[in-house]
C-alpha cells in the first residue's frame, strides 16, 4: 500500500538517488520519455556516477510524488514487471550501459519485482512425505541460516550445529576494531530478506551480526540449532546409507546422530592462521588474532605490533592508530586498495525512507549495486598473451586500473617516497584480494605509525626483531594473518565410502568439488562456500550461497521424491568441472607467477577462488543434472 503521508514522501524523495528514482517513475507510470531525458546524466552504476542538474532532480521528485499520491488515492494495485522491451531500456539507463540478455534471469532473481523468490525449489510431493529424513547443517553463519530457512520452507527436518553461543559465523567471530564489509550491504544481504535500516553503505560488524540475529529470529531458526557444539566427525555408513555425525558440546560430552544429509556451512575463513614465528610463545605481552580479538586488552597508549596488511589489517590499523602510542606494521607483501566515496558514508534518513516507502525503489537500488559489484571487472583479469608488461599488469584495462590506483596512492602518501616504494604492489591489480581503503594510506603517514617490510626473524619477550637486526620494542601483538583457507572442512574427520577420508582425497591443502558443492565418494554430503567458490573479482558471497542452496535443495528433492537413499557425484563431471576450473584460472590474475596469496595451495594451484562470472556460476547451478550422479 502506497502512503499518502506527504511529509514522509518528501523526506523519502529528498534522499532518493537519481537512477533508482528514474526507474520507479518509469515503472509506475510507463512514461518512457524520462529515460531519454535522464539517461545522459548516468555514467555508471554507483550513485556518484550521476550528474543530473538540480532542476531536473526537482522535476523528477515532483513527478514521482504526484504518481505516488495518485496510487494512494485510487488504491490501484502496483504494476507488474515492465514488458521486456521497456525493462531492457530501464536497466541500461539505470547503470549507464547495455545489459546483456544473459543477465536477465540473474537480475530478475535479485530484484524479485513480483515479491516471489524464483530461487525457491518447487516440490511435487507433500511435506509429510519428508518425515523421517534428517539433514545436519554445520555452522550458523549466513550460509547456514540460508540453508536452514530453505530446509524449513520445504518441510525437511534438520538440525544446525554451531560451535559458538549464537548465530553469525564470520560476523560474530570477527569483532576487531574497524571490522566491516567491503561489499555494499544493500546487496550483501539475502535477496529474500532485504534490510532497509543499514546506517552505512558499507556497514560495520555489529550491524551485520545484528542482521543475522534478526534473520534467525524472524524465521524461528534458533529452535533447530545446537549451540556451543562442534562436529568432530562425520562418517558415512554404507550399510544404512546415512551419516554418523559425532558432536561434542562445550563440556566435552559427545553424542552421535544419524543424518540422511550432511551439509557443511563452515566455509573457508573460519580457522585462524597462526604463523610459527620463533619465540612467539616467549612474548610477555598479549598476543591475539584479529578473529579472536581480546576486548579485555586496552591498547590505548601501548606500543602495538600488527603483523599482516590484508583485509583485517587494513581495517584494524587505521582504527587503532589514533589511540596507541606507536603502531608498528609488519608487511610481508603490499596489497592494492581502492577508494569508494560511499565506504565511510552514512545512509541518511531520506534514503532510508526511500528504501522503505517508495515502491520498487529498494529493488532497483539493489540491482544498481549488484551491477556495480559483480562481473564488470572480470574481463580485465584475463591475461593478454601479447601484453608487453606481464609482470605488473595483464592487459590494457588492467594497466589503466593500476595507473588509477597508483595515482590515488600517491595522492594519499604525498612526498613519502619511502612509503610509496613499500605500498605500491609489484604485481597486477587483483592478484591478491582487492581491498577498500579504510584511510589506510593516510594512517601510514602518521608520526606514530611505522611500516616495515623487513621479514621477521624472531620474537622476544618485549620486541620483534627483523632480519636486518632492527629491534622493534612492543607491548602487544595483533596477528592479522588470515585463515587456513586451503584446509577446508578441517579439523573435522570426514569419512566417505570405503573408509576414505576427505584428507585422503584432498591432502592437506588441495580441495576439489563438483561446482564447489559435492565430492565423489561422499554421498549426500554438500558444501556451501566450498572449493573454487570464493569471489575475488566482485559480487557478494551471499549471492553464491543462494545459488548453492538452490542446487542442494534440488538434490534433496531428488532424493526425497524418488525414494533414493543416496546420491553420489560421478567422477567424470567432477573431473571435467575441475579441469575447466584450473584451465580458466591458468589465464587469470590469481595464478600469476609473481603473486603469493591465500588463494593458492603450497603447490601453486588456486583452490579457493571461482574464476567464473557470477552469471556463469548461476547458470551452472541453476538446474540439477541427474546424470552427474549415481543413485542408490
Amino acid at each position: 500500500m502506497v502512503t499518502n503521508d506527504e511529509a514522509l514522501l518528501d523526506l523519502a524523495l529528498s534522499g532518493a538517488d537519481v537512477a533508482p528514482m528514474l526507474m520507479v517513475i518509469v515503472h509506475l507510470s510507463g512514461e518512457e520519455h524520462w529515460l531519454d531525458e535522464v539517461a545522459p546524466f548516468i555514467a555508471g552504476p554507483w550513485n556518484f556516477h550521476e550528474s543530473a542538474p538540480e532542476a531536473l532532480k526537482q522535476r523528477m521528485r515532483a513527478r514521482l510524488k504526484a504518481i505516488l499520491l495518485d496510487y494512494a488515492a485510487t488504491g490501484r494495485p502496483l504494476p507488474p514487471e515492465p514488458p521486456a522491451h521497456l525493462l531492457h531500456r530501464m536497466l541500461a539507463a539505470g547503470v549507464g550501459g547495455p545489459i546483456p540478455e544473459e543477465y536477465m534471469p540473474m537480475i530478475r532473481e535479485e530484484t524479485m519485482l513480483d515479491d516471489h523468490d524464483p530461487k525457491t525449489v518447487p516440490w511435487r510431493t507433500e511435506p509429510k512425505d519428508r518425515e523421517g529424513f534428517l539433514a545436519v547443517v554445520v555452522g550458523a553463519g549466513v550460509s547456514g541460516l540460508c540453508m536452514a530457512i530453505k530446509l524449513q520452507e520445504a518441510g525437511i527436518p534438520f538440525v544446525v550445529v554451531e560451535r559458538n553461543a549464537t548465530v553469525g559465523g564470520t560476523w560474530l567471530e570477527n569483532a576487531y576494531p574497524g571490522c566491516g564489509v567491503d561489499t555494499p550491504n544493500h546487496f550483501y544481504s539475502l535477496s529474500f530478506e532485504p534490510n532497509h535500516d543499514w546506517t552505512e553503505h558499507f556497514s560495520k560488524r555489529d550491524e551485520l551480526w545484528a542482521y543475522m540475529e534478526r534473520v534467525a529470529d524472524k524465521y524461528d531458526i534458533r529452535r533447530h540449532i545446537r549451540f556451543r557444539t562442534e562436529v568432530t566427525a562425520a562418517v558415512y555408513d554404507e550399510t544404512n546409507e546415512r551419516w554418523a555425525v559425532t558432536l561434542r558440546d562445550a563440556d566435552g560430552r559427545t553424542e552421535t546422530i544419524q543424518a540422511n544429509a550432511f551439509i557443511s556451512a563452515v566455509g573457508q575463513l573460519n580457522r585462524p592462521s597462526i604463523p610459527d614465528f620463533a619465540g612467539l610463545a616467549d612474548f610477555a605481552g598479549p598476543v591475539f588474532h584479529t578473529a579472536r580479538w581480546d576486548a579485555s586488552q586496552d591498547l590505548r597508549g601501548k606500543r602495538v605490533a600488527m603483523i599482516g596488511t590484508g583485509a583485517s589489517g587494513m581495517q584494524v590499523g587505521p582504527t587503532i592508530a589514533p589511540d596507541v602510542a606507536h603502531l608498528t606494521i609488519f608487511q610481508r607483501s603490499a596489497h592494492w586498495a581502492v577508494s569508494n566515496p560511499n565506504y565511510h558514508a552514512a545512509v541518511g534518513p531520506g534514503k532510508m525512507a526511500a528504501l522503505k516507502h517508495i515502491p520498487f525503489y529498494a529493488k532497483w537500488y539493489r540491482f544498481q549495486l549488484m551491477w556495480a559489484s559483480s562481473d564488470g571487472l572480470h574481463a580485465s583479469l584475463h591475461v593478454d598473451p601479447d601484453w608487453p608488461t606481464p609482470d605488473t599488469s595483464l592487459n590494457a584495462a588492467n594497466q589503466k586500473f593500476r595507473d588509477d590506483i597508483e595515482a590515488y596512492i600517491r595522492s594519499q602518501v604525498g612526498d613519502r617516497s619511502d612509503l610509496l616504494a613499500k605500498v605500491v604492489p609489484p604485481y597486477p591489480p587483483y592478484g591478491k584480494r582487492m581491498l577498500r581503503d579504510n584511510h589506510w594510506y593516510k594512517s601510514l603517514v602518521r608520526d606514530n605509525v611505522t611500516l616495515t617490510d623487513d621479514p621477521i626473524d624472531r620474537i622476544e619477550a618485549d620486541a620483534i626483531v627483523t632480519k636486518d637486526g632492527t629491534r622493534h620494542a612492543v607491548d602487544a601483538i595483533v596477528l592479522a594473518t588470515g585463515f587456513e583457507a586451503q584446509k577446508m572442512l578441517w579439523p573435522m574427520h570426514v569419512q566417505g565410502r570405503g573408509g576414505q577420508t576427505i584428507r585422503d582425497v584432498w591432502g592437506e591443502d588441495n580441495p576439489r568439488a563438483h561446482l564447489g558443492i559435492v565430492v565423489p565418494g561422499f554421498p549426500n554430503m554438500f558444501m556451501l562456500y566450498g572449493p573454487g567458490t570464493n569471489l575475488a573479482h566482485g559480487g557478494s558471497a551471499i549471492y553464491h550461497t543462494e545459488c548453492q542452496v538452490r542446487y542442494i535443495m534440488q538434490c534433496l528433492r531428488e532424493l526425497l521424491e524418488t525414494g533414493a537413499k543416496a546420491m553420489d557425484c560421478k567422477r567424470e563431471p567432477h573431473d571435467a568441472f575441475n579441469a575447466l576450473l584450473d584451465a580458466t584460472h591458468a589465464n587469470m590474475v590469481w595464478a600469476h607467477r609473481g603473486v603469493g596469496n591465500w588463494y593458492k595451495n603450497k603447490g601453486g594451484r588456486v583452490v579457493t577462488n571461482s574464476p567464473f562470472r557470477l552469471v556463469d556460476y548461476r547458470r551452472m547451478t541453476e538446474k540439477l543434472d541427474r546424470n552427474d550422479f549415481t543413485f542408490a
